[in-house]
C-alpha cells in the first residue's frame, strides 16, 4: 500500500487522480470515474469532487493508497 500525503485538511477524488498519475487533467475525472471501478474505504465512488480525508483508503487500477496528513 501506497502513502499519499496532504498537507490540507482534505483533497478531492478528482485532485487525488491527478497527482497519482491516473488521468492528465481534472476534467478527465468525470470519465474516468464512471470507466473505473474507484473505492474509497471499499466503496466505489464516482462523484470527482468526494472529499478524501487522512486515514481513507482508495483503490484504482491495481493500487492502493492511504491519505495521511504532512
Amino acid at each position: 500500500m501506497k502513502t499519499f500525503k496532504i498537507n490540507t485538511e482534505f483533497i478531492t477524488l478528482g485532485q487525488f487522480l491527478k497527482a497519482t498519475d491516473h488521468i492528465g487533467s481534472g476534467g478527465e475525472a468525470k470519465f474516468f470515474l464512471l470507466e473505473n471501478a474507484v473505492l474509497v474505504n471499499q466503496e466505489r465512488r464516482t462523484e470527482r469532487g468526494k472529499k478524501l480525508y487522512p486515514g481513507d483508503k482508495i483503490h484504482v487500477k491495481s493500487h492502493d493508497y492511504v491519505i495521511q496528513s504532512d
